[in-house]
């Protein structure tokens, strides 16, 4: 009897085992399917053959159709911005100008100049009255994030400073303590001249002008002790002076303006139009491709990266909408970034500013300018 029973116990507990098994094997099976379902949608085979976003940029497209390029400009800064006497538009800024409508339309007289003071400049990239900032504008990150810009790169790298009369023999900034400073409202350089005198715990008084030019105007009538701007726009302003040696620039820097060029946020084909185009010029000045020479090294330099930035080889230009020879004729309508610097702000003109942090990176000595790989 208990023989029995016990039989009777094994065989059920069998049965339940053997579906227990058949039960586990199933819901394996099931949650396989299911991994290998996931496992297909993060195939990165898969994933590598997603198609990158057209390359298109309804700025070029509008520029092109208008088959002229407005650039934004300082409304008069010498060395960068500024009509000579004949009311054509010189300087360093647009220089710039030039060379990028002569990238993108292969002419570099096809620009409309549109002088801005510093509370204009940014409304009128939004709107789309210009198409591109040239500007004497510094990249920080409050201008990006609120302002609805962004900006291309570098071209000059600027600080901020101080110039004083030389009658007041002040060797260092530190000496203003109790001076009235002029400096331009609604401004980095407001912001910065603060901080400056805050970290100190040095006194001043701020005179502020309307504009950089009433700050000027105001540093001219001895309303202020001394002038605070970049230090290429208070070398710029030394120079409109009755009596320019009666004015020094103090050694101190008391902050990194790097400048650059900026464009509208949202249209990111063109920003890489106006980055590629600046850092052509800057990589013809370390290959030593000039206006001059741009032709004759075209044909018959054997350098792959002389080749490809003057359209000789590859596809440069034509990936960014342009033809192939973008960057030659850039170089070609005003030079390279050397030649445009030396000409307008450098040992050619009347600032003689020294490169300083632009020469170069590989410069005796070295500075920051350093050009973007085309390739």
């Amino acid at each position: 009897m208990r023989a029995q029973s016990t039989g009777r116990k094994t065989a059920g507990g069998a049965a339940f085992a053997l579906f227990a098994v058949l039960a586990l094997t199933l819901a394996a099976c099931g949650r396989g399917e299911r991994a290998g379902e996931a496992g297909d949608g993060a195939d990165p085979a898969a994933q590598s053959q997603t198609a990158a976003p057209e390359f298109a940029s309804p700025t070029l497209a509008a520029i092109k159709r208008r088959g002229r390029l407005n650039c934004g400009v300082h409304e008069g800064l010498v060395g960068f911005a500024y009509t000579d006497n004949r009311g054509e538009w010189r300087g360093f800024d647009a220089d710039f100008c030039r060379a990028l409508a002569a990238a993108v339309l292969g002419n570099a007289n096809a620009v409309r100049f549109v002088p801005l003071t510093g509370s204009q400049r940014f409304e009128a990239l939004r709107s789309g009255r210009v198409d591109v900032l040239w500007r004497s504008t510094s990249w920080t990150l409050t201008r990006e994030a609120q302002e609805g810009v962004r900006f291309a790169g570098i071209n000059y790298y600027d600080g901020q400073g101080f110039l004083v009369r030389r009658s007041l023999d002040l060797a260092t900034a530190a000496e203003l303590n109790g001076a009235r400073v002029c400096v331009q409202r609604s401004s980095t350089t407001e912001l910065n001249v603060a901080d400056w005198f805050r970290a100190r715990s040095l006194e001043y008084t701020p005179v502020v002008g309307a504009n950089e030019e009433a700050a000027r105007a105001a540093y001219a009538r001895e309303d202020c002790d001394a002038l605070s701007a970049d230090i290429s726009a208070l070398a710029a302003a030394r120079t409109t002076m009755s009596n320019p040696e009666q004015h020094a620039i103090l050694p101190d820097v008391i902050s990194k303006e790097p400048l650059g060029p900026a464009v509208k946020r949202g249209d990111e084909a063109w920003t890489s139009i106006v980055r590629w185009t600046l850092n052509a010029l800057i990589l013809a000045e370390e290959l030593g491709v000039t206006s001059d020479n741009a032709d004759q090294m075209a044909e018959d330099s054997p350098n792959p990266a002389v080749r490809r930035l003057l359209g000789v080889e590859g596809e440069a230009g034509p990936m960014l909408g342009l033809r192939k020879d973008w960057a030659k004729a850039a170089i070609e309508a005003e030079g390279n970034y050397g030649e445009i610097f030396s000409r307008n702000v450098g040992t050619d003109s009347s600032l003689d500013l020294a490169r300083g942090l632009n020469a170069q990176w590989n410069a005796r000595p070295a500075g920051l300018i350093y050009a973007l790989p085309i390739r």
